[in-house]
């Protein structure tokens, strides 16, 4: 995945989270946690976007290093590539689990 794609992503979970908040806060006002509801959507859409940018950030450069090295030695290109997967494979998930933690944070907390 492009970092460009990453980063359209990031913006897209932030102003999900943003604009999910609006039909949220409106039943928590009720009760009088209408700034928490609010604060609750803001931090969590923050979260989720920055977490996507940083992982999007992060393969890109593991990507880009990885050409780097094949290019300088052309016969390790297998055990190269290999860790890139292994590598970026990591990066991702930690991603996502930062992004799925974000997300459950305006309906569970």
């Amino acid at each position: 995945m492009k970092i460009k794609s990453l980063f359209t992503f990031g913006a897209a979970a932030t102003a999900f989270c943003f604009f999910a908040q609006p039909a949220l806060a409106q039943e928590v006002v009720s009760t009088g946690d209408g700034l928490v509801a609010i604060g609750k959507g803001l931090g969590a859409g923050l979260a989720a976007g920055l977490a996507v940018i940083g992982g999007g950030a992060g393969i890109g450069r593991i990507g880009g290093t990885a050409v780097e090295s094949i290019a300088r030695q052309p016969e390790a290109a297998g055990t190269i590539g290999t860790n890139m997967i292994i590598t970026a494979a990591l990066v991702e998930g930690a991603t996502l689990f930062a992004v799925v933690v974000g997300a459950l944070a305006i309906f569970l907390i």
